[in-house]
């Protein structure tokens, strides 16, 4: 696996292929966040992964935390801490509303899948330990859709803190694929106090380890990926450190999309491309 090609898994060719062969439109992505958790290790860093459920989209797949948005999501109105929307929609080329939106999802998602929570009492601070069992009767509730976000925190005097969340990349399925997300990706590291769980319904194993080991896994075939897993992770990887983390993140530009396509087609060795 290059930045730029890799090789393509047989069955999705076969896919690329009917879906040309068919004239098929691509489906619409639903808007969708990401959240990449790191945590200090030695003098580098490890990252928290997830393996989705065989029966789920992209199942057996180890990927990041996340999901889509939420019409509560857009319509939450919420303490905030950090840039405000107006200046998220800057940094991810989207209007204020729809940057909000992105950015509480990150928040919920990593919240409902890992158990974490980026928020805090005032601006300047952040919860320690939310494994407890009323937070996680919270948690099911939010999962469950019985809850908004906002309520949550507005319940228990919290405030979102936008500013612990770093904009990575945005990336788009190919559009031979039946469900396609238009995903934003986002680097959080883990609140000091804080723990993941494995409590989301939709994985069904976690691990922490360090981005190379878990590139090096994949390309002995031990753990299966997607391209956006797989660049993303050579990208952390490369910057050394956690400082090294966050000042490559400043200079990103996370609001043009990457969307991989297969080119080839016609020929015997197919690979994935980005565009």
């Amino acid at each position: 696996m290059t930045i730029d090609g890799f090789a393509a898994p047989p069955a999705l060719v076969e896919h690329a292929r009917r879906f040309r062969a068919e004239g098929a439109v691509p489906a619409v992505p639903r808007v969708a966040a990401t959240v990449l958790l790191l945590r200090p290790a030695g003098d580098g860093f490890e990252i928290y992964m997830i393996r989705r459920v065989a029966a789920m989209t992209f199942g057996g797949m180890y990927a990041f935390p996340g999901g889509g948005v939420d019409r509560s999501d857009s319509e939450a109105h919420l303490g905030w801490a950090g840039p405000d929307p107006a200046a998220w929609g800057e940094r991810l080329r989207l209007d204020p509303a729809a940057a909000q939106a992105v950015v509480c999802a990150a928040a919920r998602e990593v919240f409902e899948e890992a158990g974490v929570l980026l928020a805090g009492p005032d601006p300047d601070t952040v919860v320690g330990d939310v494994s407890g069992d009323d937070w996680e009767a919270a948690r099911q509730d939010l999962e469950g859709r019985r809850a908004g976000f906002a309520d949550l925190l507005a319940g228990r005097g919290l405030t979102l803190r936008s500013d612990l969340l770093l904009p990575w990349s945005r990336w788009i399925t190919p559009e031979f694929e039946p469900r396609r997300f238009d995903t934003y990706f986002f680097i959080a590291l883990l609140p000091e106090g804080q723990r993941t769980r494995d409590v989301s319904g939709e994985a069904d194993h976690t691990l922490w380890l360090r981005p190379a080991d878990a590139l090096a896994r994949a390309e002995a075939g031990e753990l299966t990926m997607l391209p956006p897993t797989m660049v993303t992770l050579a990208e952390v990887a490369a910057t050394g450190d956690l400082a090294g983390v966050a000042r490559a993140a400043a200079e990103r530009d996370p609001g043009t999309p990457i969307m991989p396509y297969i080119e080839g087609l016609d020929g015997a060795e197919p690979s994935f491309r980005l565009r």
